[in-house]
């Protein structure tokens, strides 16, 4: 989820099991389970690897992103406080540092720990679910697209997003989220 394996890469029950330190069971029963929620992929023999999206599985996915991500936002809004704010406004504030330190991965836990706890306040587990189930299956690409886009500051959607949930602005933060959700992706299909 967090972009840590590259998209197409192979790997192995036993492999997984060493890295977690944990028996073939638990590695097998996850390796099912992530396969079950498209995060990864296995072949007739076996082969185990994260998959490589093709365009249209891209746009997709950044459909999903909107269409969810929009909702929760949209139903977090009455439920926002200056706490909330608070702590959004620090998780950016570590987004901007991982962007400063060049380091994809913890820009995108981060990022995605922004985008979490701020659909928290929506209450929807089963919207959130489908969210994050879409965030597993775009990990992989999350690497490669952090790559293309040379990030040297932090996503400015972000301050739209904290701004509109002050404002108490519904239309502002969902055109914000929508962006912030969407930009990145269509990048990846140019």
């Amino acid at each position: 989820m967090h972009g840590e394996v590259a998209p197409g890469a192979s790997m192995t029950l036993r492999g997984i099991g060493k890295d977690y330190d944990v028996s073939m069971t638990p590695a097998r029963e996850a390796v099912r389970r992530l396969v079950a929620e498209g995060a990864l992929s296995m072949s007739l023999s076996g082969r185990v690897s994260t998959p490589v999206l093709t365009n249209e599985r891209v746009e997709e996915l950044a459909a999903l992103r909107s269409l969810l991500e929009v909702e929760l936002a949209s139903r977090a809004l009455p439920r926002a406080h200056m706490a909330l704010i608070d702590r959004l406004q620090s998780i950016n504030g570590t987004v901007s540092e991982n962007v400063a330190k060049g380091d994809p991965s913890g820009y995108i836990r981060t990022n995605l720990e922004f985008h979490r706890t701020l659909y928290l306040r929506a209450q929807a587990p089963a919207i959130l679910a489908m969210a994050e189930t879409v965030w597993l299956q775009l990990g992989p690409t999350m690497q490669a697209l952090y790559g293309k886009m040379r990030r040297a500051e932090p996503p400015h959607f972000h301050r739209l997003i904290i701004a509109a949930l002050k404002a108490g602005d519904e239309p502002g933060l969902r055109l914000a989220v929508r962006s912030d959700v969407t930009q990145g992706l269509k990048r990846l299909t140019d």
